[in-house]
């Protein structure tokens, strides 16, 4: 990339006040808003209504298209594809289409890396390098909207799933959330996006208060603190009863139900006396817990949890009232955990 801004990284009105500076009408942001996020150019070349004099100009100052794509894996049933991109300082990063009835949904990096260290995820194992800017967050999702483009078809959700911890770079997430929910580029709605998270209750209590009623998942993956402070670490910074107490909050104001994301490992989170433990914790609260059998690293010392576990922890919670479902295994050999193909690969090379 020459340049370093991003027009993405640009809220409409920071793009306002940018071209303002360059001595432009405040027309010209709907126009290059509309060639972003509608028409999905990625260079300032493709917008043909602006004067050929101003393209240059945009060309020396900016960037459209922060992403370099490096490599893609389908899954063998076509129902999804990773892509392992590259950004300008040489880093990695991974997002994800999933196909399901009705539903194209994109999911994203917000982090290089991650800084919690979570011992069953590739991501957590790599370490953490730096967050993701607005723009770069926001280059994924146009990289698959182009693509779903081109068969006519477009991006119906978004979920912040993929590398990195999302409420530890909030600005910049909530940034990329509200430019893709403007109805003047991509328009998606604020149900359209679920932003999920190892349990930093401060960034809980932030999104319980947007303006914009975004979805919330939690990787809980344990009932208890002792357990739980071993297998996601952020636990000891905030323990289960604060983290409880501030999905209630969200609930509460937004009236959404809280997604609790559940990976089920064998001998380790997933006997009966858990499930029970899990059904009393989650009592009235508006939520559904997805049981996710897990997908294993090659670093990893857990392995899935057998089926017959997996029924017998479902059939606890439905004896005690709590919404769950098994989640579909999806992409598991592309690779689809985040922080999977990137660790396969390694560095890659400039």
């Amino acid at each position: 990339m020459q340049n370093e801004m991003l027009i993405t990284d640009l809220s409409y009105a920071q793009l306002e006040s940018w071209l303002a500076t360059l001595g432009e009408p405040a027309f010209r942001a709907r126009q290059v808003f509309e060639w972003v996020y509608r028409s999905l150019v990625s260079d300032f070349g493709g917008m043909t209504n602006l004067p050929s004099s101003l393209r240059e100009r945009l060309g020396t100052l900016a960037e459209v298209q922060s992403l370099e794509l490096l490599e893609t894996i389908g899954s063998a049933n076509g129902l999804s594809q990773k892509g392992l991109f590259r950004l300008h300082d040489q880093e990695t990063i991974e997002a994800v289409l999933m196909y399901y009835e009705g539903r194209r949904t994109v999911c994203i990096s917000s982090q290089v890396g991650c800084a919690l260290s979570c011992p069953f995820c590739a991501t957590g194992q790599s370490g953490f390098q730096r967050n993701l800017t607005s723009g770069e967050i926001i280059s994924q999702v146009l990289h698959y909207a182009a693509q779903l483009k081109s068969n006519g078809e477009m991006v119906s959700n978004v979920v912040f799933m993929g590398m990195g911890e999302p409420m530890a770079n909030y600005e910049a997430v909530w940034q990329a959330i509200q430019v893709l929910n403007d109805a003047r580029g991509l328009g998606l709605g604020g149900r359209r996006f679920v932003i999920s998270t190892a349990g930093l209750v401060p960034g809980i209590q932030k999104l319980a208060n947007e303006h914009v009623p975004v979805g919330l998942a939690v990787s809980l993956h344990a009932p208890t603190d002792d357990l739980r402070d071993r297998l996601v670490p952020a636990n000891r910074h905030y323990p289960i009863v604060q983290l409880i107490e501030a999905c209630r909050e969200y609930t509460e104001r937004t009236r959404r139900r809280v997604s609790f994301e559940y990976a089920l490992m064998d001998g380790v989170n997933d006997a009966r006396e858990q499930a029970q433990a899990l059904g009393e914790l989650l009592q009235g609260l508006l939520c559904h817990v997805n049981l996710i059998p897990l997908n294993p690293t090659a670093a990893c010392e857990y392995r899935p949890a057998p089926r017959a576990s997996i029924m017998a922890f479902r059939k606890e919670l439905n004896r005690l009232g709590v919404a769950n479902t098994v989640r579909l295994a999806r992409g598991l050999d592309i690779q689809a955990g985040c922080g999977q193909l990137r660790s396969r690969l390694g560095s890659v090379p400039g």
